[in-house]
């Protein structure tokens, strides 16, 4: 192969890559308020942004972390957005849902009931903390 051909197939190659692979985005969105426009909004933001990297070529990686009142997204029961938060999960695999530990225990303490979460939410150790521990990893952060 003479050098400019190689050059050529070179520069396609590293175009195809560039464009052709696609790119993971990371965004981190939070939810401190227990207000169900906040959470569909939340989730719109979520369903949104996969559909329009979806469109590009690219994923991405969604995590939707719940604190304080905003945990009631979350709370099995009490959750205005479950039968959303079910039919998203199945449907996008880069989505997750974090619960903070520090507000499920004040809740359980001025409760005196244990909280029951949805199957799709994981339990982080502070949900400030999550926050900050995905920024460090390069996660986009979008407060609605």
């Amino acid at each position: 192969m003479n050098p400019t051909a190689s050059l050529a197939l070179a520069l396609t190659l590293a175009a195809s890559a560039a464009f052709g692979d696609g790119v993971v985005h990371h965004v981190a969105l939070h939810v401190d308020e227990n207000d169900p426009k906040l959470m569909n909004m939340v989730l719109n933001n979520a369903q949104n942004l996969t559909a329009y990297y979806a469109g590009q070529g690219d994923t991405a990686e969604i995590e939707i972390v719940a604190y304080g009142p905003g945990l009631n997204m979350y709370v099995e029961g009490k959750s205005p957005v479950a039968d959303r938060i079910a039919q998203m999960s199945l449907e996008n695999e880069g989505l997750h849902f974090s619960a903070c530990a520090n507000t499920i225990a004040g809740m359980e303490k001025k409760t005196g009931e244990k909280v029951a979460l949805l199957s799709e939410a994981a339990i982080v150790p502070s949900g400030v903390v999550r926050l900050i521990e995905l920024q460090e990893q390069g996660y986009a952060y979008v407060r609605p």
